[in-house]
């Protein structure tokens, strides 16, 4: 499906009135009902779509694309999502995040969740700080340590910062179906609040024991890769929508692979990055009700699976 198409889908969705609101403050865009999720160790909720920023923000001093994605970030927000999230590892993304966050008054509005991706063991608290006045904000809400490097080290200095009031939730983080055997160990022997990893309509490993474990354990999960970094949609835009998509009100099958996402009960929030600000707005109208329902989701699944 082109851009144009996507465009034309999210505006019959809003003439229609598919769960929208007035936005009094910024009053633009109208806000999506985006479903909220709770954070198992705390009780606060969180809209269960939030934006990524792996290689789209990576756009370097460029104005006009740190423009678009400042765009991006708005419609985001003015959308009704909150969580952000970031690496070191992501090249100029968090300095692209700040400069949007600072264009648009928007610092206050978001749930910002960045990582610790380093192999010295004294150097991530000062990378956190880093990142931190790149982003511009006053504190992360979420520190995670990025794909498990030197996490035996990192782990106990985020801890302490949290205990100071110096992050708020600390968590784990894994893509691309790696190390999935040391995450199920630190699910059952850490103290974490969140972990993050990649899950899809195709790669579905993490369902078979880390996502149990992780709702058993009451700690949010975050899902990275939700597109394969696009490549899966690319592939199914070839194919028609089958009718069941209707059902769940999607348009389009990045719609149907956010939705699959969600309608897991262990997901608390899917992370789909982007450049374009009217594909933010069509993955936060998939944040909604209705999600598929387990047979739903078996058929979804079956379908792709064939293709």
């Amino acid at each position: 499906m082109s851009a144009q198409t996507r465009r034309e889908a999210l505006q019959v969705m809003a003439s229609a009135g598919v769960a929208c609101l007035g936005v009094p403050a910024l009053g633009r865009i109208p806000q999506i009902q985006v479903l909220a999720r709770t954070i198992p160790s705390s009780g606060e909720t969180i809209p269960a779509v939030g934006l990524g920023s792996w290689i789209t923000f990576n756009v370097g001093d460029d104005v006009a694309a740190r423009n678009r994605c400042a765009d991006v970030v708005q419609a985001f927000v003015q959308g009704g999502g909150r969580v952000i999230d970031s690496s070191p590892m992501y090249g100029s993304s968090q300095a692209v995040i700040g400069y949007a966050l600072a264009r648009d008054g928007l610092a206050s509005r978001i749930f910002a969740a960045d990582k610790v991706w380093t192999s010295s063991g004294s150097g991530g608290k000062s990378q956190l700080e880093e990142s931190r006045r790149h982003w511009g904000v006053t504190r992360f809400d979420l520190a995670q340590v990025h794909n498990l490097l030197n996490w035996e080290a990192h782990l106990p200095v985020l801890r302490s910062m949290k205990a100071a009031g110096q992050v708020r939730y600390i968590g784990i983080t894994t893509s691309e179906g790696r190390r999935h055997d040391a995450i199920e160990r630190l699910l059952r022997s850490e103290p974490l609040d969140f972990v993050q990893v990649s899950y899809n309509l195709l790669d579905r490993e993490v369902e078979e024991r880390i996502l149990p474990l992780a709702r058993d354990r009451g700690i949010a999960v975050i899902v990275n890769r939700p597109f394969r970094q696009g490549a899966l949609i690319d592939a199914l835009r070839r194919q028609p929508l089958p009718a069941w998509a209707a059902e769940i009100r999607c348009t389009s099958w990045a719609q149907v692979g956010i939705k699959f996402i969600l309608s897991h009960p262990a997901v608390t929030c899917s992370i789909p990055a982007t450049r374009n600000a009217a594909h933010v707005r069509e993955n936060l109208a998939a944040g909604a009700d209705p999600l598929p329902d387990a047979a739903l989701r078996e058929r979804i699944a079956s379908h792709v699976a064939r293709l």
